[in-house]
């Protein structure tokens, strides 16, 4: 006989599975799917006639009918598991789509953004130049014989506002669209950076490259050199560093970037909520070349940087962490 608390327990269970059945059924026009859903509730209407068989047979089973709905159990199971395969794998293929759409999107945005600085840049530049020179010009064409000392002094002023006027307007016009990236290439426009940055600031920068007259593809140069220059404002910014230290190479397939100060350094636990937004400004950059960016800190210790990006079509770079470059000196 089939005791009180064993049919208990199997009614409890029971009522479980029909719960089960009723949600799987539910899922059933839910999802792409629905295979897996009708096998599962296979399953448990298997099981549940198992049960029903050890409630109501008191102690005669039989073992024909047992055997049978196990077969039937077992091969649910099976299909159940290989469809759900085919479901992990059509959800991986989902996100790797979704992944790539959102790189495309972001180098859409990128590129975007460089068009708009490039033009806005090139107006800039053609449109305010001209008119300052006309001015200085003009300013310089002014006889002093006949002024006195304070009058002299105000036509100096003006020649000198209007010079300030013109390094402004170059310099602005320089730091959206370098001329010199487009013309010379990726080391050329980083040297030219580095050297404006250093006539205005005591921090040592030293600048190595293996790259001459090399060019890449627009976007990687763009990139590369934007990060560069992120790196440098950041350093200024928050680091209190007195040296920094940029070193770009080629290595066969890839550009490698390494970066680093003698700073403050931070915590990049708290770095999303104090200065997140340069170095998340890096990353998506980074990420829209299918990049990999390390960076290493820790209070006190300044940081380090290192930027891999492949320079060959259909190149990709993981995101796993290389052994630190040896630093140079």
């Amino acid at each position: 006989m089939v005791g009180l608390g064993f049919k208990i327990t199997m009614g409890v269970i029971m009522a479980v599975q029909l719960l089960a059945i009723g949600y799987a059924a539910h899922l059933v026009r839910r999802t792409k799917y629905s295979v897996i859903w009708i096998l599962c509730i296979v399953c448990f209407m298997a099981s549940f006639a198992q049960h029903l068989l050890h409630i109501f047979s008191d102690g005669k089973v039989n073992y024909e009918l047992y055997i049978t709905l196990d077969v039937v159990l077992s091969i649910c199971l099976v299909g159940a598991v290989l469809f759900a395969h085919r479901l992990v794998n059509y959800i991986n293929h989902i996100n790797r789509q979704r992944e790539q759409l959102g790189k495309r999107l972001l180098s859409t945005i990128i590129r975007t953004e460089e068009r708009s600085r490039s033009q806005f840049a090139k107006e800039l530049h053609d449109g305010m130049g001209p008119l300052l020179s006309s001015a200085k010009m003009s300013l310089s064409a002014i006889s002093t014989e006949n002024m006195n000392e304070h009058q002299k002094e105000i036509l100096q002023n003006s020649r000198f506002v209007i010079d300030e006027a013109i390094r402004s307007v170059r310099e602005i016009s320089n730091n959206m669209s370098p001329q010199v990236l487009m013309d010379f290439g990726l080391a050329q426009g980083i040297h030219n950076f580095i050297s404006r940055i250093k006539s205005i600031h005591t921090i040592k920068i030293a600048f190595e490259t293996n790259l001459h007259d090399e060019r890449f593809d627009n976007d990687i140069e763009v990139v590369m050199y934007r990060v560069v220059c992120e790196l440098i404002n950041n350093s200024f910014k928050h680091s209190e560093c007195s040296n920094i230290e940029v070193v770009l190479m080629q290595e066969g397939d890839f550009l490698k970037l390494r970066y680093s100060d003698n700073g403050k350094g931070f915590n990049l636990n708290a770095t999303t909520t104090a200065k997140g937004m340069g170095l998340s400004n890096i990353t998506s950059r980074i990420n829209s070349l299918n990049g990999s960016l390390n960076i290493t800190s820790k209070s006190g210790s300044g940081m380090r940087a290192e930027v891999k990006i492949g320079i060959k079509p259909g190149v990709v770079v993981t995101n796993k962490r290389e052994k630190l470059w040896r630093r140079r000196r």
